[in-house]
């Protein structure tokens, strides 16, 4: 009987508390430096996110390890709402490159709803005197271990995105890790490295400036915001890379939270204005509830886990 007593209090106190939520700012914790595209997403969030709750959504920028060390930071926060963590399928790539975690990415977390995904881009320094997915491909093979390309670090969607590529293009070309995709892409744009493959919502400006040479898309068609520049699959039949950014809370997150959380995310996913925010950055919303992000993010970590391994690609 005091079980059950006991029971009912910690029920109602949830309730309760859940009713009231959220009474105070929200963290968000993007486990990527400023600059990258959970950055960008994250900030194209948060404003509109705080409007509904009623209360400010702060980002908290914390990278390092591929993401690792700010999700453990979520991970290892107080269950209550007030610490939310947006991921990408940098997520997913984490367990196959890594032997040990702090953190089980499989029930560390409970998920809230994916956000939207895109393709990147695969681009380079305009004094590489390559023009195309073919000629990048034939230079690389005619001068293998020449080339370079940056990324946003071990395990990164920028990595993997570009040893994909590689391996299926079957070309030589050293990677060089940077502490994230911001830092990656300037040093292109500086002529430090030559080649980098961001996700397409954090680059079409500098496409656009002359500042990057786009040679294709990683999606399985052409991006409408990039019409003439060819899907790499034109080039190299099968292949596709898709980011994709989503909501995490830390396990036992009460359910009603979850829901408030996940209610007012699909109120502005359903609304033209995020849409259009996310189209004109070449990305997509897209909607799914709790239990389909979580089937998703199973399935991603399935698909990626198999891509790395296959890829060659560990942790340093």
């Amino acid at each position: 009987m005091k079980k059950l007593l006991a029971f009912c209090v910690l029920g109602l106190f949830a309730g309760v508390c859940a009713a009231q939520y959220p009474g105070k700012p929200v963290r968000l914790i993007v486990p990527f430096p400023p600059g990258g595209s959970n950055d960008i997403v994250a900030r194209m969030l948060a404003t509109q996110l705080g409007e509904k709750l009623g209360q400010p959504v702060v980002i908290e920028n914390k990278g390092g390890a591929g993401g690792v060390l700010g999700t453990e930071l979520a991970a290892k926060a107080a269950p209550d709402g007030y610490t939310l963590l947006l991921i990408s399928v940098a997520y997913a790539f984490a367990p196959a490159l890594r032997k040990t975690l702090p953190y089980d990415p499989a029930s560390a977390f409970t998920p809230i709803t994916i956000i939207g995904r895109g393709p990147s881009a695969l681009t380079v320094h305009p004094s590489v005197p390559v023009s195309s997915v073919a000629e990048l491909i034939a230079l690389a093979k005619a001068k293998p271990g020449t080339l370079n390309y940056a990324s946003a670090g071990v395990g990164s969607f920028q990595h993997l995105s570009a040893a994909l590529f590689m391996n299926q293009a079957g070309i030589n070309v050293v990677h060089v890790p940077y502490k994230g995709g911001g830092p990656a892409m300037a040093d292109v744009m500086g002529g430090q490295a030559q080649i980098v493959m961001p996700s397409l919502i954090q680059v079409v400006p500098h496409i656009k400036s002359g500042r990057l040479k786009a040679l294709g898309t990683s999606g399985t068609k052409r991006n409408p915001l990039l019409p003439d520049v060819p899907a790499i699959a034109e080039t190299l039949p099968g292949y596709e890379s898709q980011n994709w950014w989503g909501l995490l809370a830390p396990a036992g997150t009460p359910q009603p939270v979850i829901e408030r959380l996940y209610g007012a995310v699909s109120e502005l996913l359903q609304s033209g204005e995020t849409a259009r925010r996310m189209e004109s950055e070449g990305a997509e919303t897209v909607r799914m509830t709790p239990p389909e992000f979580g089937r998703f993010i199973a399935a991603e970590l399935a698909k990626w886990g198999k891509v790395a391994r296959d890829v060659g690609i560990q942790a340093e």
